[in-house]
């Protein structure tokens, strides 16, 4: 999948694009805005696209004032098309996320981040995925350096998670390595997973600042335990 334009994985014109900002904006839109917010083409392109979407009735032209402004037709039986191609990514990260939900143990923290995320990448690239694991049994948890009110919540979240499980942690990779087939089945891209321990992520190496500081600067945040944040204290001091 095109992770810049998804619309491309149901057709290769401009029309997918079109439609997908029609349906996104939920208001009239000149060729001017329709260029500006679609993912690709020249205003020439879009122009000739708003065209061909009028003869079929799928798009609706008007005056408003000078300008002419065109809107998706909700009342063709089209329309629904034009829906899913513009939720296309928002489909996916709701996949993810009713996957990851169904683990046992469950991530603590799962981030989409890089051109996924930035929805700048092509077809060829990869989707990168931040998984913090909870402490398996051997794991240090650091449970004890958190403020007073965290401590509680924090141990008993340790226990239902994976701390006392000694089969935690084969479920987990289990879990991660089913997802690579479940991303490139949904999607055609690669998955790529930083999975990081509790600790690591608590007290994380020099080597995974940059790529926290990324996660919290553009990350898409699938699913994080309360209390939690998506730079952890110490990757704040270094900053």
């Amino acid at each position: 999948m095109d992770l810049s334009d998804p619309t491309r994985s149901v057709t290769p014109t401009l029309d997918g694009a079109v439609l997908a900002v029609l349906a996104s904006a939920g208001r009239p839109l000149t060729v001017g805005q329709v260029a500006q917010l679609a993912a690709r083409g020249s205003e020439i392109g879009i122009r000739r696209s708003l065209g061909r979407l009028v003869e079929q009735g799928t798009v609706r032209a008007t005056m408003m004032g000078r300008n002419q402004v065109h809107e998706l037709n909700r009342d063709h039986v089209a329309a629904r098309v034009a829906e899913v191609l513009a939720g296309l990514r928002t489909e996916l990260w709701s996949r993810f996320r009713r996957e990851l939900e169904s683990w046992q143990p469950r991530p603590l923290m799962a981030v989409v981040f890089g051109s996924a995320a930035r929805g700048d990448g092509g077809v060829d690239s990869d989707i990168d995925l931040l998984l913090v694991h909870p402490p398996f049994a051997g794991e240090p948890d650091f449970g004890e350096d958190l403020p007073c009110g965290e401590r509680l919540p924090h141990a008993l979240g340790a226990a239902l998670m994976g701390e006392k499980d000694p089969k935690a942690r084969d479920r987990w990779a289990t879990h991660v390595e089913g997802l690579y087939g479940l991303v490139e089945r949904w999607t055609g891209n690669s998955l790529q997973v930083v999975d990081l321990s509790y600790a690591e992520w608590r007290r994380p190496h020099e080597s995974h600042l940059p790529l926290l500081a990324a996660v919290a600067a553009e990350g898409i945040e699938l699913r994080k335990a309360r209390g939690l944040r998506l730079l952890p204290p110490v990757a704040v001091n270094h900053a």
